[in-house]
């Protein structure tokens, strides 16, 4: 072999891989199909995109603001599986909470002293059944959204407050984040 014919054979095996490369990334986001006779269909397949919707939520009072804040806090930190954040949060919670509400308080109180993760979870879901009501009486602008998610506490369900309608789950964490559904816009 002389040096044109090497230096021609390894321009070859560049194009090739080049347009093999070239295909596999024309190719994301298609999906390819048959179709009756047994020939192949290629769909482009487009991301359902849904805004996210981000409503600042104002209330009549400045603690029930602090204790919405709060509320997110442990609401992130269970989405994120983190149990130790989950205490940090509570504990805020619990100097929010006013001395008229003590079972709220007492609930709080046991999502500061475990750190078993699927407890603090069912007391979440407990507190936000509890304090579902202030935020509705006490909201005087934006919006609040209760999502839900049917397969929370063996298929019990459970809901939870959200500032964004884009669902987080707090119940899965990771292993599940997107399942869920907003069940009721609170303005």
């Amino acid at each position: 072999m002389n040096f044109k014919t090497v230096k021609m054979m390894k321009h070859n095996r560049y194009v090739v891989i080049m347009a093999i490369a070239s295909m596999a990334l024309a190719s994301c986001g298609e999906k390819k199909n048959k179709n009756a006779d047994g020939k192949a269909i290629t769909e482009i397949q487009e991301e359902e995109k849904q805004p996210t919707l981000i409503a600042d939520a104002s209330f009549s009072d400045e603690m029930t603001g602090k204790i919405f804040h709060n509320y997110l806090q442990i609401r992130s930190a269970l989405t994120n599986s983190n149990a130790s954040e989950v205490v940090t949060a509570a504990e805020n919670l619990v100097e929010s909470l006013s001395e008229g509400s003590p079972e709220m308080k007492s609930m709080t109180l046991a999502m500061a002293n475990t750190d078993d993760i699927e407890k603090q979870r069912e007391l979440f879901s407990q507190f936000t059944q509890k304090i579902e009501p202030l935020f509705k009486a006490s909201i005087t602008e934006g919006a609040i959204y209760k999502q839900f998610c049917p397969m929370a506490f063996n298929n019990k369900g459970g809901y939870w407050l959200s500032d964004v309608s884009e669902i987080k789950n707090p119940y899965y964490g990771e292993k599940m984040l997107k399942c869920g559904k907003v069940t009721e816009t609170i303005q």
